[in-house]
This record gives C-alpha cells, sequence and structure tokens, in this order.
C-alpha cells in the first residue's frame, strides 16, 4: 500500500525496506543529506534554478518527523525569528499545489489557541504586538466568538488567540509530493542512500561518501532532523541537540467540529482532509535520557525550566541505544545510518489513553469516534527552540539546518527556499543571521520563547 497516494494511510509511508537507487550520480553542484520537508523543498527551489542537486536519504522520503507530525501550517505564536520564513512559507503552501500539480492537502482552516486561564488570554494580547509588528489577520477572539467557530465544545474557554490565514496539510503526503516535484525538475532524489561522511581537499568539502560510493561535491547541507547532531559530532562539530518523542492519533471520519486547528493544554487536534481527526495530548511529550542529555545539559537548562510542565523523562532504553553508537565509522563501512534506516518509536500507550480520554471531554460527540491509527515521531529540538542554519566547522562548503524543534513541517517550504538562496550565494530576503550555531558559543543568552 503507498501512503503517498491514500490519505487514509499514514504508516505505510515509513514501513517497509527503502529501495536503493540503481546507480549514483558522479558529482553534483549540491548534495543534501535528509529526505524530510526542509531537504526536499531545498530541493527543489534548486533544481528549478537548474542547480544541479542530489539528495540523499537513508530511508523513507518523510520517513521520519516530516511524515508523523501534527499537519499544522501556523503562523501564530512564533517565534519573531521564524515568522519571516513562517509567513513565506505559509505563502508557498498556498500555491504549491498549482505548483506542482499535485495534492498536498493544505487548507487554510485557521489556527486556535483555546484560553483556560486570564493569564492565557493575557499572554494572547501581548502576542498581538508581534502580530501588527508582522501585519498578521490575528486576532484575540471572546468565547461567543469561538464557539461560532468550533461546535459542540465542553470547556468553559474564556476566548482563543485565532490566525484565519493559517493553515493546515498533510504531512506524510505533502513532502512526498514535493520531492517528485523536485525529481520532474531535475533534481536526484535517492532513498535508501544514506551518506557515511564528508571527504575535504585545502579545507573545502570535496565530495559526501554514501554507501553506494562517492559523489563529488563542494556544497554539502545536512538536513537530517533527529541525526544531524550525531552525524556533525563525528566531524567534529557540536550541535546541541535533543529528541523529544510526541505521540499522535488518527481518528476514523466523525462529525465535524472544527475545519482548522485548535490547542488548549488538554488537546492538539486538527481537521483532515479524509473526515477525520489528528489527535495529540496537549500537555505531553517524552524526552528518554541520553548521553547527549548530560553533553548540552547546561545549553538546554532554560528551556527544561520553562517547558518543565509537560515534559516526561525518563531514563531506559534510549540512554543505551545512544550509548552503543559509535562516535566516529570508517567511511568504507557500515555506519550507524545503515543500521538504523528509520527511527520508527512506539507511540506511548498511556499518552494513547490520554488523548483518548480528553479528545471524548473536550468533545463529547466525538467520544465514541475509533482511533485508527496511531504512531510516534522523534522530535530534534535546539536549546532555545528555534533551528540552527548555516555554514559550520571548519570544512568550507559544509552547513546544517536542523533544531526545528517540531515546526519543521509548517516552515519547510519557506526554509527551503531561504536555504536554496544561502547554498548559491543569491540575495536572500530571509536573514539567517539569528538561526547561527554560534549563538550557542559565543555568549549569547538561550532566551526560548515562552510557550503560548
Amino acid at each position: 500500500m503507498n501512503a503517498e497516494h491514500n490519505p487514509q494511510v499514514v504508516s505505510a509511508t515509513w514501513h517497509g525496506s527503502p529501495v536503493p537507487p540503481d546507480t549514483i550520480p558522479d558529482s553534483a553542484d549540491v548534495v543534501i543529506i535528509g529526505g524530510g520537508i526542509v531537504g526536499v523543498s531545498t530541493a527543489w527551489f534548486l533544481a528549478r534554478q537548474g542547480i544541479n542537486v542530489t539528495l540523499c536519504e537513508k530511508g523513507f522520503i518523510a520517513g521520519e518527523q516530516s511524515g508523523r507530525n501534527w499537519g499544522w501550517v501556523r503562523q501564530q505564536g512564533r517565534d519573531t525569528r521564524e515568522l519571516p520564513m513562517m509567513i513565506e512559507s505559509i505563502r508557498i503552501f498556498s500555491e504549491l499545489e498549482a505548483e506542482i500539480g499535485e495534492d498536498v492537502g493544505f487548507t487554510r482552516g485557521g489556527c486556535l489557541f483555546a484560553a483556560n486561564s486570564e493569564k492565557d488570554l493575557e499572554s494572547f494580547h501581548e502576542w498581538m504586538a508581534t502580530a501588527r509588528d508582522f501585519e498578521l489577520d490575528t486576532r484575540v477572539i471572546d468565547a461567543t466568538a469561538l464557539s461560532d467557530i468550533v461546535s459542540g465544545a465542553t470547556p468553559n474557554w474564556l476566548g482563543a488567540m485565532y490566525t484565519p490565514s493559517d493553515g493546515r496539510a498533510e504531512p506524510h503526503i505533502a513532502a512526498p509530493a514535493i520531492a517528485r516535484a523536485a525529481k520532474r525538475a531535475g533534481a536526484n532524489i535517492l532513498t535508501g542512500c544514506a551518506v557515511r561522511g564528508i571527504e575535504s581537499s585545502g579545507g573545502t568539502v570535496s565530495a559526501v561518501v554514501t554507501e553506494h560510493g562517492p559523489i563529488r561535491t563542494s556544497v554539502v547541507l545536512c538536513a537530517a532532523g533527529a541525526w544531524t547532531s550525531m552525524f556533525c559530532r563525528s566531524m567534529g562539530i557540536s550541535v546541541p541537540q535533543l529528541k523529544v518523542r510526541g505521540t499522535v492519533a488518527r481518528t476514523a471520519p466523525a462529525e465535524k467540529v472544527l475545519k482548522g486547528n485548535l490547542f488548549d493544554d488538554r488537546i492538539g487536534i486538527r481537521r483532515r482532509d479524509d473526515g477525520g481527526y489528528t489527535v495529540a495530548h496537549g500537555m505531553v511529550l517524552d524526552h528518554g535520557i541520553t548521553p547527549s542529555t548530560f553533553r548540552y545539559a547546561v545549553k538546554f537548562l532554560p528551556a527544561l525550566m520553562q517547558e518543565l510542565k509537560i515534559l516526561r523523562i525518563r531514563l531506559g532504553k534510549d540512554f543505551i541505544e545512544e550509548f552503543a553508537m559509535p562516535t566516529r565509522w570508517a567511511l568504507d563501512a557500515e555506519s550507524p545510518f545503515e543500521k538504523v534506516r528509520v527511527l520508527n518509536p512506539e507511540p506511548s500507550k498511556s499518552v494513547l489513553k490520554g488523548i483518548r480520554r480528553n479528545l471524548g471531554e473536550v468533545f463529547p460527540a466525538l467520544a465514541n469516534t475509533e482511533i485508527v491509527e496511531a504512531w510516534a515521531g522523534m522530535v530534534e529540538t535546539s536549546p532555545d527552540v528555534v533551528p540552527m542554519i548555516g555554514e559550520v566547522g571548519d570544512t568550507k562548503g559544509f552547513h546544517i539546518a536542523t533544531g526545528f524543534s517540531g515546526h519543521g513541517f509548517g516552515i519547510g517550504p519557506g526554509a527551503g527556499k531561504a536555504l536554496a538562496a544561502m547554498l548559491t550565494g543569491a540575495d536572500n530576503p530571509i536573514d539567517l543571521q539569528p538561526f547561527r550555531l554560534s549563538r550557542f558559543f559565543d555568549g549569547t543568552p538561550i532566551r526560548p520563547q515562552a510557550s503560548i
């Protein structure tokens, strides 16, 4: 079964054996490591410009977090550093289907953050200054106006922050569709093709070494999601990045209670194109302690203190698995990226129980709706919950784009456009300076934006 063309199926996107390429190119102007939405979007924008680009994905396109997320495409509540890129991204999403000739499930259904307290409302009103600065259509609405948008909800919400222009798309469909568009534009899209490492000459990238042989290039973008920190560490580059596990469920088609996205402290929910809902727990993320937890503990302390109420921290197999992974490996032998093609964590049974309970409590009309599928994904996060983008390390031509912290799907097309400009040296309408990796090492205060 192919999930790329079946909106009823999600998990088929990342199950099975990836098909390795018959051949690989000898060379490319740019090589991208990672087939998530950021990588495929960058490949698409480069290929449209006539750039010879090859993308290498060890498993499947959108096999990890790019196919497993909530599917929200939102400007609302974003860190101000991200907003210019996100505004461009939602513009791209709105034109994407016409551009590529394929459905990606994008709908401007609006985004709602519901207020359970006066404190929530106060934080929404505070964010309105940002909305005005960026000329967004965001507004704070009262309980009556909220009930006109959302039907049958039982919480006594005091109101909500609402951005009508925000949208949603189908993650497991969108990224593969963009990858196919990139391929039609001339990009080489290689699955089942892990990159083992980088070769250099005279301090400049000269090739990437894949499991199927080398590809000569002078420009590399590592957009490998949760694997980026490990890949960079093998090159002697410290990228402070940790993983959190999010559990998500999909319902059968059910009564329409909203057309867009809604979040409060119990539930994150969006309408799906198939008439069902994608549902998550509003306030639970799991972090399995690993050696990286201790390695980057100081840098993550501000974020940890801010999000302590939603993080469940556990010591278990995650520690053992990371501890057992090598930090260096020969480029002519099997790498860790071939041993684990797809990060496919088990969904949390307790979180699923909470999702089931909260769905029925918040929306009684959905109380008996069947949960037809559940999955989990590993979200890579940065210390200030904002991406890390730019050229890094001592080897000229090596770049990263990582740490999107659960925001990568919505921002992916906008990031891809900005990255294509960065990699080609073109004028960039997006200022990427705030995303520099060096901010975590040059004394810049680490200040995650407060969650709202």
